[in-house]
């Protein structure tokens, strides 16, 4: 992976992060929830299994995952990394928003 790929993904992943967080948290009023349910998408993006087959298949389905966690690179937890600061700093911004008397967020 080259520089401007990695350059790229990091900001997008960040930005989605941002957004979906910031919008639950507008939606839900639950601030910290999206930093709670991110590890779970994160697992999930990388087994590269259906969520059915976790129930179905739990033990090739976890082996699976396991193989995948070992053979993560590190642009990859850069890249994971950039998402969930993005849902940090939503989290972030919405308690500032809060504070200042926005009473929708």
């Amino acid at each position: 992976m080259n520089i401007v790929q990695l350059f790229i993904s990091v900001l997008l992943y960040f930005v989605l992060f941002y957004g979906i967080s910031f919008i639950l948290n507008m939606i839900l009023k639950m601030t910290w929830l999206m930093a709670y349910v991110y590890p779970v998408i994160v697992l999930w993006i990388i087994g590269r299994v259906s969520l059915f087959d976790y129930i179905s298949e739990p033990g090739e389905s976890f082996n699976i995952l396991w193989q995948n966690i070992i053979g993560i690179s590190v642009y990859d937890i850069i890249i994971l990394g950039s998402g969930f600061i993005g849902i940090i700093l939503a989290g972030m911004t919405i308690r500032y928003l809060r504070k200042a008397g926005y009473q929708m967020f």
